[in-house]
């Protein structure tokens, strides 16, 4: 998903294969991650870096009354979005908008929320970007983040040759601008962007063989799928040799196996955009 610069900049690709990934886990997570995020019927709601509209399904799904914004940068992926969005919920209310996150098309104030996800991630600077969020957001409205943090990911069996391939993607996300560590950040970068009563709660999600939709949705369709298209440019950047790679590779898709396990962290941010002036520390108490 991108919202600004050059859209070829995204670290995973626009490949059909990766717009499977993205709505296997969406689909996957979509219990997890959108627990508690409702908007009422009525309210204005843009969601920033909507990619194939992945998660907009979701969101309209939950709030078929709102009214709904996505923006992102990319003509292909919108085109995606609007038919996926369409094909499951023909009567959704959403406008697509092809546009900058740094240049929205929007009047000031225009919107009662805004929901981000997996987008900051991409961005060198998501601070200025959660501050120029602030412009289209009305005082008291509130802003949903959601992100991941690969340093969260912990697996049996163990693996440093697993370790070392999430690793490449790690550092080569980080080369593109990006940041594949921001879910442990996000408090600190909301706090500092100027919003207020900041809440955040982690999402886990643990499989093993006893919830096979998991293992399958999430450890493999999502996870290990997203590491393995980094194969490419992880040899020809020399982070690790082709024996190596395979190796990381085959350990990670044990951890798929009957006796396997795999752990990963989200993070989930809800914060108010405050009125001028005005301080309110008490928490939103985020489901």
């Amino acid at each position: 998903m991108t919202t600004s610069a050059n859209p070829t900049d995204y670290v995973h690709g626009y490949s059909s294969h990766e717009s499977r990934r993205l709505g296997d886990q969406a689909d996957t997570l979509a219990e997890l991650l959108h627990a508690g995020t409702a908007y009422p019927p009525g309210s204005k709601v843009l969601e920033v870096g909507c990619g194939v509209g992945a998660q907009t399904v979701h969101l309209v799904a939950a709030s078929p009354e709102a009214r709904f914004a996505a923006v992102d940068i990319s003509a292909a992926s919108l085109a995606q979005a609007r038919a996926r969005v369409t094909a499951r919920a023909p009567d959704a209310l959403v406008t697509w908008h092809r546009a900058d996150l740094f240049e929205l098309p929007f009047k000031d104030a225009e919107f009662d929320h805004v929901f981000v996800c997996f987008v900051l991630e991409h961005l060198p600077d998501p601070r200025r970007a959660l501050t120029a969020l602030r412009r289209v957001l009305r005082p008291g409205g509130t802003l949903t983040v959601i992100e991941g943090d690969h340093g969260s990911t912990f697996f049996h069996p163990d693996s440093a040759y697993a370790h070392a391939a999430i690793d490449c993607q790690v550092r080569l996300q980080h080369e593109a601008g990006g940041n594949a560590l921001l879910g442990r950040q996000l408090h600190p970068l909301l706090t500092a962007a100027g919003y207020d009563r900041v809440e955040v709660r982690p999402r886990a999600v643990y499989a093993d063989s006893s919830r096979p939709a998991l293992v399958e949705g999430f450890t493999r369709n999502t996870f290990i799928a997203m590491i393995e298209s980094v194969r490419e440019d992880a040899l020809a950047s020399g982070l690790m040799t082709p024996a190596d790679w395979d190796h990381g590779l085959a350990d990670l898709r044990r951890t798929a196996d009957p006796d396997g396990t795999f752990h990963y962290t989200f993070f989930k941010a809800v914060a108010v955009n405050p009125p001028s002036g005005i301080a309110n520390r008490e928490p939103l108490n985020v489901p």
